[in-house]
């Protein structure tokens, strides 16, 4: 440690720290643009001379390092005209109409004009003529506003060590660019955005305007998008450097069965990916897949919370996705909880309603006794038609009973012989029952569970297949995948077609179809359809299985509130109470049918609520994992934005349309780690330093001064 004194207030401070730093870190503020904490220092905004007792001239306190004895001024008649000429210099090639900038309000160059109290008057301004490029992903380079205050360069190629930008120079200007002035992606840019985060005037800035409120979801889609939350961005680092361990403590930190959604989850992070932005999505799903599978699961259950036991008791009613993980964390917090499921084995929909050949049996098997494992007791084949009664013995019941009943459009031929539903359908196949089907089977629906529907009667025998819908092909409901791998299988997929009647007597015959010319919803959600004139059709089948919506397998005589659709009436994302003290709803039998990674979320958030009404402080998070160094210096990969999306191992179709067994095998072993290397680590740039405006050392100087006072 050395000591020195700035504007007459003696520090003590580390050996070769520079002066600007010192004081920063001491609550004296001296203007300075080119200078960021993690950068190699410049110099040369000359905003932040100081002038040095004994020593002639002035000296750019970023470069000036601490010696014990240094007496400096960093306020007096000859700095405060420097600084402003230096000021001046950089705004006569400034725009000068800050309130054009996207940046505007949030702008550190602009809190600069507005302490130093200056403009260009003076000075004979210049329009540099750049035209802003927008043709590269995820960022916007106006040099108009550029300072040259080589934060960007400095951060690119010292910070990052990608060495993308560098100064160029035309006949009038030096600017920032790349090689050539060629496109990020063809320089090889990592996207990492630390040009973004260090650029004090938003000449490189994110193509997506943000508050400062919304900046880290914008920032990192994935996460914010993934309903429980889960740290993409760091198990994706895990997996990288093939730490499947790790990766998967970091996923079970947000969810209990991460084999499970690996296969079936609905990814919505890789809809909002930004590596999507610059050719394809990371394949997140598949790595969550791979690393769950390749994990002996010892270290998160190492390091899983258990806390002592509080006393109280839980029923939860319904062994799904939603009600295994509310019983999975309100164990976990200590409180004695008993599992009630109707049906013989656990696990809902993921056991009876999504088939076999995409969530095998014994992984859903294997990752529902992990309830067992945290000191839940369950009871299969138990019923629960009165929650009421159950207050008699718990503190509180949880309702999580899912969606289990179909639901049959008011159409003519209704009730016919050979007309099924979705769910008794599905739930027979998977229990190995007589389904009931004929040769020849039309399906009606188009999202996820109607391919479900019909890619099962398939393996079950069935010599052919349709699937009709009202939606049109590009809006349908169900994924892409599915659709693809049905037309794999010989399926007839039929979009845009409404469903006049079921053909038939005594028993299903066909179904009379119009084509459909548009199709809309009005206010109130009532579908407007317009026919195609003279378009009526049948297509002949002796089995028709509405696939069309579930409900929830509940009745007034439960004594709780229903609400639309035979549901549990709860106030949706406010709480999961009901109209009964102690009673709790959550899941699809809330909000109806939707995805088993959006049930997770709807438990997670039933057991923290559960928790805190028990007395508890709603706090289930945990830390499974170590938290990983994260790389400063990313360094350049060739050709890395042009790096394709790793491709599932299909099964092909003439082997798996007659048989349950799996289909999509996920990654292969030489993809994995390229694969999660493709990711941006968005969240990197979350590490950098934040910058501070004079404003909050003028905050930190009050405080000082009233200590000082006191």
């Amino acid at each position: 440690m050395v000591s020195i004194t700035i504007d007459g207030k003696k520090l003590k401070v580390h050996e070769g720290v520079n002066v600007l730093e010192a004081a920063l870190q001491n609550g004296i503020y001296i203007p300075h643009l080119c200078h960021h904490p993690d950068l190699p220092e410049l110099g040369s905004c000359r905003l932040c001379i100081v002038e040095v007792e004994g020593k002639e001239g002035v000296f750019t306190s970023c470069t000036l390092k601490a010696e014990d004895g240094l007496n400096i001024c960093t306020k007096s008649e000859k700095v405060n005209h420097l600084r402003k000429l230096a000021m001046e210099l950089l705004l006569a090639a400034h725009p000068e109409d800050c309130s054009t900038c996207p940046k505007y309000g949030r702008c550190e160059f602009q809190t600069l004009i507005q302490y130093m109290e200056v403009s260009a008057a003076r000075m004979r301004t210049r329009v540099k003529g750049f035209k802003s490029n927008e043709e590269n992903p995820l960022l916007i380079h106006d040099m108009n506003r550029c300072v040259l205050c080589g934060r960007c360069v400095r951060a690119c190629n010292d910070l990052r060590g990608v060495k993308v930008l560098k100064y160029n120079k035309n006949e009038m200007e030096t600017y920032v660019g790349t090689l050539q002035d060629k496109l990020l992606k063809d320089s090889d840019c990592r996207f990492c955005g630390a040009c973004a985060e260090v650029c004090p005037t938003g000449t490189i800035r994110d193509m997506l305007n943000y508050s400062p409120t919304e900046k880290h979801d914008t920032l990192i889609p994935c996460e914010a998008t993934c309903p429980v939350h889960t740290n993409i961005p760091r198990y994706l680092r895990f997996a990288k450097e093939g730490k499947f361990a790790e990766a998967t403590a970091v996923i079970h930190e947000r969810l209990p069965f991460p084999e499970c959604l690996g296969r079936v989850c609905a990814h919505p992070c890789e809809g909002k990916c930004r590596r999507g932005e610059v050719n394809e999505a990371v394949s997140i799903r598949d790595i969550k897949r791979y690393a769950a599978e390749h994990d002996n699961n010892k270290l998160w259950k190492k390091n899983s919370k258990k806390l002592p036991p509080t006393g109280k008791k839980v029923c939860v009613v319904g062994g799904g996705p939603a009600g295994l993980t509310s019983a999975f964390y309100l164990a976990k917090q200590g409180h004695e909880v008993v599992l009630k499921e109707a049906y013989p084995k656990l696990g809902g929909q993921m056991q009876y309603g999504i088939p076999a050949y995409r969530l095998p049996r014994e992984i859903v098997g294997k990752e529902a006794d992990y309830v067992k494992e945290v000191g839940v007791k369950v009871e299969v084949n138990t019923r629960v038609e009165k929650p009421k009664d159950l207050l008699k013995e718990f503190d509180v019941v949880l309702m999580s009973i899912g969606t289990h009943n179909g639901v049959r459009l008011p159409m003519e031929g209704n009730a016919l012989d050979g007309v099924i539903v979705n769910t008794e359908f599905l739930r027979k196949a998977s229990m190995g029952e007589d389904t009931g089907i004929g040769k020849h089977v039309i399906v009606l629906g188009g999202g996820n569970v109607a391919f479900d529907c019909a890619r099962t009667a398939k393996r079950l025998g069935a010599e052919e297949v349709h699937l009709a819908c009202l939606e049109k092909r590009e809006v349908m409901l169900a994924d892409d995948e599915e659709i693809k791998e049905a037309g794999e299988e010989d399926i007839f997929v039929h979009p845009g077609q409404t469903f006049e009647r079921i053909v038939g007597d005594d028993k299903v015959t066909g179904v009379a179809f119009c084509n459909v010319k548009n199709f809309s919803f009005d206010e109130n959600r009532r579908a407007i359809i317009e026919k195609e004139p003279d378009s009526e059709h049948i297509i002949n089948a002796d089995t028709v299985i509405f696939a069309v919506g579930q409900r929830t397998a509940i009745s007034e005589e439960a004594g709780l509130k229903l609400g639309r659709g035979n549901s549990i009436a709860v106030e949706i994302g406010k709480s999961a109470k009901t109209n009964v003290e102690g009673i709790f709803a959550c899941g699809d039998a809330v909000y109806g049918t939707k995805t088993v990674v959006g049930a997770v979320a709807a438990g997670r958030d039933a057991a923290s609520e559960i928790d805190r009404y028990l007395g508890g402080d709603g706090d289930i998070s945990e830390i499974l994992a170590p938290a990983p160094k994260k790389p400063l210096n990313i360094g350049k990969i060739e050709g890395f934005g042009y790096l394709k999306r790793a491709k599932e191992d299909i099964v092909q179709a003439g082997e798996r349309k007659d048989n349950f067994n799996n289909v999509n095998k996920g990654l292969c072993n030489d993809d994995i780690c390229s694969e999660a290397g493709r990711c941006l680590q968005c969240d990197l740039r979350f590490d950098i330093t934040k910058h501070r405006v004079w404003s909050d050392y003028s905050i930190s100087n009050e405080v000082e001064a009233n200590k000082n006072a006191d």
